[in-house]
């Protein structure tokens, strides 16, 4: 089994046992469950000088440890200070060393659209990311079936949730569907965490035009930015990149002056 194909598996138990604590009817009394979210999409283009999705993550099966001890509180809100367009939470706990309650309490500390980043193979786990408080979940089409896909997709869409549907090979453009908001090419190839920037310029002419293109993953310099969107992307998820750093919201602030040409007093 590849580090993938291990973490849905894990993902199945997991699944199964927050069923058996949690039924949907409770997760429908959460409350953040009717709370109304601002659109990460809209603030794409809002903010098109600089549309970056920051990430919260402790680490990840490719680079272990990234930050340790990471806390929500001293990171998340200087993200959106920093002027993150939306912020993306990892909530896997066995490979991620996130957890639900790391979203919840992001949702409390700031407006700043957030996506549930998770491995999401059930609708339990869509109603779940309404219930703490995302504005949208991310979907990976390398995990999921056509039809599956396109469920979950329109179940998201339906509690008012946006989607974010990632992509790692042109085969995987078919899982496409209406109920996607934004389609994600990841430069990491999951199967073997090989980072090439290249392939995500290659692939963006797959995307439907009313989808927006986001570049994912292995974006570590002005240059890396510069050259994406260049190639026509117009979100940026990056993590890594700011969470390996002692204060990430200042190599947040740091890489859009950079970009912008802005000095970080000016932002």
């Amino acid at each position: 089994m590849n580090i993938l194909d291990k973490i849905v598996a894990n993902k199945k138990e997991e699944v199964a046992a927050a069923k058996s604590k949690v039924s949907i009817k409770e997760l429908k009394y959460y409350r953040h469950f009717t709370a109304p979210v601002a659109s990460i999409k809209e603030n794409l283009i809002k903010k098109k000088d600089f549309p970056v999705i920051t990430e919260f993550k402790r680490q990840s099966p490719s680079k272990g440890i990234i930050h340790a001890g990471a806390k929500v509180a001293e990171i998340v809100p200087g993200y959106a200070k920093a002027g993150a367009a939306g912020i993306s939470v990892l909530t896997d706990v066995q490979f991620f060393g996130g957890s639900n309650d790391d979203l919840s309490q992001a949702r409390d500390l700031t407006d700043t659209p957030i996506i549930r980043k998770e491995f999401i193979i059930d609708p339990y786990q869509i109603y779940e990311a309404k219930a703490i408080g995302a504005s949208a979940v991310l979907l990976i089409a390398a995990i999921l079936e056509k039809q599956q896909a396109a469920d979950l997709a329109s179940l998201a869409n339906y509690l008012g949730l946006e989607v974010l549907m990632e992509f790692h090979d042109e085969s995987e453009a078919e899982m496409l569907n209406s109920y996607v908001d934004m389609a994600g090419i990841n430069n990491r190839n999951l199967k073997t965490f090989e980072v090439d920037l290249q392939h995500a310029a290659n692939m963006i002419s797959l995307l439907p035009s009313h989808i927006l293109p986001i570049a994912e993953s292995g974006i570590h310099s002005a240059d890396d930015f510069l050259f994406l969107k260049n190639a026509g992307f117009q979100g940026f998820l990056m993590g890594e990149y700011f969470m390996k750093h002692s204060d990430p919201a200042k190599a947040c602030a740091d890489l859009k002056a950079e970009v912008t040409g802005k000095s970080v007093t000016q932002l």
